[in-house]
């Protein structure tokens, strides 16, 4: 037999059958003691019948005018007569019994004390030197309709008890247990960049070393990550004054040279410093994105930051191809305006970069939190769409850009509880690229919260 997986139900299973087996055994043990016991009272109810109706049977027949007639006693009204008994004479002739007697079920006399058939228990007795012997029966099967009664009293009341007992071991099993499933609800309910301790209160104490040894490799990791983070936010910031400072001194060489050889070579220089800050400002912007605060404690209308953040980008890429639909109505959520720049900056750019140049950008954003960036362009493969939010992955090798865009996005929609959606073709189209997720957002009667000073983008 296999024990099921479940500590809980191999607990709850083990103490049960461990009950049940104890409490027949002490049943059995107690029927065998009773019926001891029983045959004790029965055998002393047996002699002391006997001993009773000796005397009287001496006086009986002592007194007779005939010798050697046997006297049947009649019953003076109907009854069960558990008793029966027989007096004879040192011949053997019956004297004296009972209404039910059957002497046939009574043996030849041999000497005092207990005798026992195949059916009876018998108590044989004497008076007058042997010349008066009593003997009484009583039937087995009686003995045995009482044992079973006995029996039956001590086993129906384990019909009741033992269900009761089982109900309550499985109880107050699952009531011992009850710290040890928060601990685990708790647990299961985080994702993957909340590595802070889960409560352990209320634990078993055989169970809290592993909750302590839990807690203590979730803060381990977290050091380990939030140093990853740190490391790659610092060393991002860092690098932006020195490449700042390169590109200017490109900029200077190729304006102050008049070798064409070199003029070229100096754009190329500065088109990679270019792309080395890109590469340093989506390092900064993932470092956020997996270890900043994106969850506010007061709301703002999302249609502000994405108005903010298109209108820039159409700025500083002049064009025109930016296509911005919003509600009439605000959109309030709790989502840290900056991070949502940030995610909406890189799924544009996304599309600019890699749509039709021809094509506008479509970008929306609906009541319920619908955020969508589409764009025309080739159909990219399913083995493609599933690896591009992966870090350093491009949809080709010959593209511009960093491979960090879409896994700054799906960074920042796991730690929303969202879901980045890539659909390639765009839906009820032949062609194109839609990447779109779902924003937390407010009810619309919920009365918005004012943000600190400084706060947004």
């Amino acid at each position: 037999m296999r024990l099921p997986r479940s500590l809980q139900a191999r607990l709850g299973l083990t103490l049960g059958v461990l009950l049940t087996v104890l409490w027949i055994a002490a049943a059995s043990v107690t029927a065998v003691i009773v019926r001891n016991e029983m045959d004790e009272v029965f055998d002393s109810a047996l002699q002391e019948t006997a001993q009773r109706l000796l005397p009287l049977a001496v006086v009986d027949v002592v007194g007779r005018e005939d010798d050697g007639v046997t006297q049947r006693l009649g019953a003076i009204r109907t009854h069960d007569e558990f008793f029966t008994y027989i007096v004879r004479d040192a011949d053997g002739r019956i004297l004296l019994q009972s209404h039910a007697a059957d002497p046939s079920v009574f043996p030849d006399y041999d000497g005092l004390g207990f005798r026992q058939t195949a059916t009876h228990r018998l108590f044989n007795d004497d008076a007058l030197q042997g010349t008066i012997r009593i003997t009484v029966a009583e039937p087995l099967d009686r003995r045995a309709a009482v044992a079973r009664e006995i029996q039956m009293g001590l086993g129906l009341p384990l019909l009741i008890v033992m269900p009761l007992a089982l109900l309550s071991i499985v109880l107050a099993v699952r009531a011992s247990f009850a710290p040890l499933r928060r601990f685990r609800d708790r647990l299961d309910a985080r994702n993957a960049q909340d590595l802070s301790p889960v409560p352990a209160e209320g634990i078993p104490s055989e169970i809290a070393p592993v909750a302590v040894t839990l807690n203590g490799l979730l803060d381990r990791l977290k050091a380990t990550f939030e140093a990853e983070r740190s490391f790659a936010a610092n060393a991002a910031h860092e690098l932006r004054t020195p490449l700042a400072g390169a590109i200017a001194q490109a900029q200077r060489l190729r304006s102050e040279t008049g070798d064409p050889a070199a003029r070229s070579r100096a754009a190329d220089i500065e088109a990679t410093l270019r792309r080395l800050t890109r590469l340093s400002e989506r390092l900064m912007q993932l470092a956020r994105a997996e270890g900043g605060r994106l969850r506010l404690d007061w709301t703002s209308d999302l249609r502000t930051a994405a108005r903010i953040v298109t209108e820039d980008l159409a700025r500083t890429t002049g064009t025109d191809r930016i296509v911005l639909t919003v509600p009439e109505g605000p959109v309030m959520s709790d989502l840290d305006p900056d991070a949502f720049g940030i995610l909406c900056r890189n799924l544009v750019e996304n599309a600019l970069r890699h749509g039709l140049k021809s094509a506008p950008v479509d970008v929306s954003l609906s009541e319920d939190g619908m955020f969508t960036v589409a764009n025309a362009g080739p159909i990219v493969r399913e083995g493609t769409l599933s690896r591009l939010t992966g870090r350093f992955e491009r949809a080709g090798t010959d593209t511009d850009g960093s491979g960090l865009g879409l896994a700054i996005v799906a960074a920042i929609a796991a730690r929303i509880g969202s879901r980045l959606i890539l659909t390639s073709p765009r839906p009820g189209q032949t062609s194109g690229f839609e990447a779109r997720l779902r924003l937390p957002v407010s009810p619309v009667d919920r009365p918005a919260t004012s943000p600190p000073p400084g706060a947004g983008l």
